[in-house]
């Protein structure tokens, strides 16, 4: 039986950060994933990450991922894949079966970093091929190069539901709604903005009825619920589609947390049954710890600081480092983590309805329940201003953590100050040269350069544009107004591409100049 310091179950992005973290301390660390590839969700995810710089802010979750396989590659970190952990024990020992065989291992620490697992709804024809999570809709298209589908209706708008449809939509397929029973969009309204301006709609307070066909979906009907989510009669809709994409919650797999002993929790705030543990991670079984998802449903930002803080407390506890070192970098950790569990999408405001911002301003009903500002509502906002000259236009309008663009502006024409999660502001003595750098770094793509007085009748407005193929300077088209309506004609007058926009393409579009904070979006 081999034996190690640290045993870490799961090389997602909490089991690999804490793997680093120990494994810098001099222990003998090993990892086992149940995949044919580490690095768990983060290489599905190709968006840029919220936060500030110690959170990885604006930056995709793919990079962080290969960083994070050179990180633990680099502090000699052993990783062995397509390994299952069948049984944890109270002695700290491990069954993994590989293939066809077994393997027992020995850990005198252990943390548990499995993640959470796809929660899935029933409705008639639900078993039916075509009915898919979106987790597996995200491993099929950033993971195989393979599209899901053709045209998809996706049921839940939290923000995988979100983030998921617009990849969607990025790898080709035409995303027909967004369904929920609930009666407001539970992501980041900004998601959800990504997807209105491009016309997609949202069906809230309704689900799905049935999933028709008979050897694969062939179109799914959905109706209108009442407050006791039933559904009301006369109010069903039929959409043609081939695939209907599921993203209705994450569960922790804490299985084999059970397994072993450890006190559990039901915590619904949490997702489910959770260990109970110490600010470190601990659970009730000394030694054994846990990181991310498995200790309750947040970020990948906030499993990875889970992540360090577990493998630090495993260094502690079999004495590679001293209570000083503990504190000390667990204190750092704790803080960057507080900093992610701030504003209006914080755990403690989980199921409450937030009617005002961190500034007093009224939440927009229209975005919650449409995903989109009026025109009007947007003018409350302070990164909403109007000047001479081109300047940026921040379409942020939730205290949601999270920096960049501030950081990234080098006229510091945006001002969000050193509370993470307030509004983002437009200083009106800092002159915009219009490099564009904060509307590549916003990771909601939530900000724009609008040149108002651009010519005579017109105006010029830059849109962040993540769409293949790229539309060519003087071709023509249409601009979609926030609701994903045509309100213009529109002209291409440049397209900027640069390694230090990371992928995001600066589109410019001339418009009227009555359009200029209308138009969100370019439809040749």
């Amino acid at each position: 039986m081999e034996r190690y310091d640290l045993i870490v179950v799961g090389a997602g992005p909490s089991g690999l950060s804490a793997a680093v973290e120990a494994a810098k301390r001099g222990m003998k660390v090993i990892v086992f994933d149940e995949n044919e590839k580490p690095g768990g969700q983060l290489f599905k995810q190709i968006h840029k990450f919220f936060g500030s710089k110690e959170h990885r802010a604006k930056t995709r979750g793919i990079v962080i991922g290969q960083e994070l396989l050179q990180e633990a590659a680099e502090a000699g970190v052993r990783t062995e894949l397509s390994s299952t952990v069948i049984g944890l024990y109270q002695n700290k020992e491990i069954v993994v079966k590989k293939q066809d065989e077994i393997f027992h291992y020995k850990g005198d620490s252990i943390i548990i970093a499995t993640g959470a697992s796809e929660n899935m709804v029933t409705f008639e024809g639900w078993t039916l091929p075509g009915v898919i999570g979106a987790g597996a809709a995200q491993t099929l298209m950033n993971l195989h190069g393979v599209k899901p589908g053709d045209r998809i209706l996706m049921l839940g708008t939290g923000n995988v539901g979100l983030v998921v449809s617009f990849q969607l939509a990025q790898c080709g397929c035409h995303v027909e709604a967004l369904v929920d029973a609930a009666p407001r969009i539970g992501g980041y309204g900004v998601h959800a903005a990504k997807l209105a301006r491009m016309g997609i709609p949202f069906y809230l307070s309704h689900t799905i009825v049935k999933a028709d066909g008979t050897d694969h979906v062939t179109g799914v009907t959905i109706a209108e619920v009442d407050e006791r989510f039933q559904f009301i009669p006369g109010t069903e809709k039929h959409f043609d589609v081939d695939t209907i994409c599921l993203a209705v919650g994450l569960s922790p797999m804490s299985q084999l947390l059970k397994m072993a002993g450890c006190r559990m929790e039901d915590n619904p705030r949490k997702g489910g049954q959770v260990p109970i543990v110490d600010e470190y991670g601990q659970t009730s079984v000394p030694g054994i710890f846990v990181a991310g998802d498995v200790s309750g449903i947040e970020e990948a930002s906030s499993a990875m600081i889970e992540g360090r803080i577990a493998g630090i407390a495993a260094a502690d506890y079999l004495g590679f480092i001293g209570k000083e070192e503990l504190e000390r970098e667990t204190g750092a950790n704790e803080a960057a983590l507080e900093g992610l569990r701030q504003g209006m999408f914080a755990p403690q405001n989980r199921g409450k309805r937030i009617e005002k911002t961190e500034e007093g301003i009224p939440v927009s009903e229209t975005l919650l329940t449409k995903g989109y500002l009026s025109d009007e509502e947007i003018e409350r906002f302070p990164g909403v201003v109007h000047r001479a000259g081109v300047h940026p236009v921040m379409e942020c309008t939730q205290n949601i953590p999270c920096n960049p663009c501030q950081d990234a502006c080098p006229k510091h024409c945006i001002k969000i100050g050193d509370h993470i999660t307030a509004l983002p502001a437009v200083d009106e003595d800092a002159v915009c040269i219009g490099c564009g750098m904060c509307v590549a770094s916003c990771s909601g793509q939530a900000v724009f350069l609008v040149d108002e007085t651009y010519e005579p009748g017109y105006a010029a407005v830059t849109i962040p544009y993540e769409f293949l193929p790229l539309p060519e300077k003087g071709d023509r088209g249409y601009g979609l107004g926030r609701d994903g309506r045509k309100v213009c004609e529109a002209e291409v007058i440049s397209v900027r591409t640069s390694k230090a926009f990371d992928h995001t393409n600066l589109l410019t579009i001339k418009v009227p100049a009555d359009m200029a904070m209308k138009a969100r979006f370019f439809k040749a």
